[in-house]
């Protein structure tokens, strides 16, 4: 099946090379709106019309699927007029999906709407570029067949919000979509609890306290967020020591936001990284055998989108903090 656009030149687009003008128009940093814009399409899929590139509208050029007022256009350095309307079409893509795996869940509470499952540390929650199995979502698919929300796309079935790979501990799946849309309401109006324990670098001084600082991506190294104004967001962290050790804090901390690796740029921006986290700056000397972060996320609080009652769920802390944490009371270093 072929997807129509339509697109209506305005005047101030007069005299633009089409190839020029439909990649700026479809790209994910256009603020034109109508009716320079589609005027009508049916995409059922935003990604697929961002992904139309300038390149790849010259190969529909020059296989004649592009027309202007009903004649076909060929060529890319064409240049349009006031009111002409382009129509081309694309081939129907195939949307990539999640496959089912039978892997083993730790599901700590579940009904018809939602399930909380405890995700161990170094499992993906879905399937992305090197991951395309193994995931969180494969597991999911298995256990719940059909019964996932499909609002975040065929990759993240039922996924409501995410912790990283190696970060352990709780995370919600919605069954449907309403379930979907009430718990992520709720999460923006951070009235859905997420608590985490941590160990991390350093004594902590203050007892307790409240980081704000905004976060945005890191454009000398893609893999990392960090602490900008530049194109970033509004991030709040609570947090309070449980225990400090000699060179350790043992911390709790309380999401009020929750933007990509908060607590892990928040902790490491106070020049108190996570153990084991060495892309924000813990000492790579200080354990070794630890695979991956110290963050475990250990509580979380919601209002169930159907019953109307406030559920909180906790879970243990898992064995790799545990033995961490004893080494740490018995000053046994990594």
């Amino acid at each position: 099946m072929e997807k129509k656009i339509e697109i209506l030149v305005n005047k101030e687009n007069s005299g633009q090379r089409i190839d020029k003008l439909i990649s700026f128009i479809f790209s994910k940093n256009s603020e034109i709106t109508p009716p320079q814009k589609v005027l009508s399409n049916n995409f059922d899929n935003s990604n697929e019309i961002n992904s139309l590139t300038r390149s790849k509208f010259q190969k529909l050029l020059k296989n004649g699927d592009v027309n202007i007022n009903g004649k076909e256009i060929f060529s890319k350095s064409h240049k349009v007029h006031t009111n002409d309307k382009i129509i081309f079409s694309l081939p129907k893509q195939e949307l990539p999906t999640a496959e089912a795996e039978n892997i083993a869940l730790d599901i700590f509470y579940e009904d018809d709407d939602l399930l909380v499952v405890n995700k161990p540390r170094g499992m993906v929650v879905h399937p992305a570029a090197g991951h395309r199995c193994g995931t969180l979502v494969n597991a999911l698919i298995f256990h719940c067949k059909d019964s996932l929300s499909k609002i975040s796309g065929n990759l993240r079935l039922g996924i409501v919000h995410r912790i990283d790979k190696d970060t352990s501990g709780l995370l919600i799946v919605a069954k449907n979509d309403h379930t979907h849309i009430k718990l992520a309401e709720q999460i923006k109006q951070h009235s859905f609890l997420r608590e985490y324990e941590t160990i991390v670098n350093g004594n902590i001084k203050k007892p307790f306290g409240k980081i704000i600082a905004p976060i945005g991506r890191d454009h000398n190294n893609r893999k990392r967020m960090r602490v900008t104004l530049k194109n970033s967001k509004n991030a709040i962290t609570h947090f309070r020591v449980i225990q400090n050790f000699k060179n350790f804090s043992h911390v709790s901390l309380k999401l009020e936001t929750g933007r990509t690796h908060q607590i892990r740029v928040h902790m490491a921006n106070i020049k108190h990284p996570i153990v084991g986290d060495f892309l924000y700056g813990s000492p790579k000397e200080i354990c070794k055998t630890l695979n991956g972060q110290c963050l475990h996320a250990k509580t979380i609080g919601f209002v169930h989108p159907s019953t109307g009652r406030y559920i909180c769920i906790k879970s243990d802390l898992p064995e790799y903090f545990r033995t961490l944490l004893n080494q740490l009371k018995t000053s046994s270093f990594c």
